[in-house]
């Protein structure tokens, strides 16, 4: 049986793992943990549930598609991804990612109701992020959608900071989170209809998206 994943991606999140588990000895997520709200135990936890959550999708609902063209797959993606077991039939299923989309809406509305964190602001600086993660990602026909990986993050951090610098940990990740979700996959709801991809996961990337 094939993986839908190349061993090199496989070989990567291993070394991810094995990764955190060194830093964690030092101690090196304690502060960023603290900002948080979170003790070392249920930070690394988050982490975790939110890597391996990240192959579990959860189904919706599914919406009629338009055909991939053929060669679909860019070139520069070949080497990574795996053609799909899964035939295309004219129809795409909507799902949402445990890892990447369930986990961290649910982690932002804990912070958000924990206090701290002002609405308005926490509306603004998703509204911020959201319009960055449109206009930066694309449809990828027969795979989804994507953008540079570094993006949101580097708009919500500083979005976070010129907003709200005492709680910007908290506004960073709640807008770096919902911001991403809401302009690279909810506002890009139509793009999904022409990609010809049999499933559509808010949050597909897991816990990089």
């Amino acid at each position: 049986m094939r993986l839908p994943f190349a061993p090199r991606s496989l070989f990567l999140l291993l070394a991810l793992l094995v990764t955190l588990v060194i830093f964690e000895q030092f101690g090196a997520f304690t502060p960023a943990f603290d900002k948080l709200g979170l003790s070392a135990e249920s930070g690394f936890l988050l982490l975790f549930v939110s890597l391996f959550g990240s192959m579990i999708n959860l189904p919706l609902f599914s919406v009629s598609a338009e055909a991939p063209p053929a060669e679909a797959v860019p070139v520069a993606l070949r080497g990574l991804l795996r053609h799909t077991a899964r035939e295309f039939h004219g129809r795409t299923l909507i799902a949402i990612n445990v890892g990447g989309g369930l986990i961290p809406v649910l982690f932002s509305l804990y912070l958000i109701g924990r206090g701290g964190l002002s609405l308005s602001t926490v509306v603004a600086a998703v509204g911020i992020v959201a319009v960055v993660s449109y206009l930066i990602s694309r449809p990828l026909p027969g795979i989804g959608i994507g953008m540079p990986i570094f993006v949101a993050p580097l708009a919500a951090a500083l979005t976070a900071l010129l907003l709200d610098s005492e709680h910007s940990a908290a506004l960073a990740y709640v807008s770096g989170t919902l911001g991403v979700l809401i302009g690279a996959d909810l506002m890009r709801f139509n793009d999904i209809r022409r990609m010809g991809t049999p499933l559509a996961a808010i949050g597909g990337a897991g816990t990089f998206d």
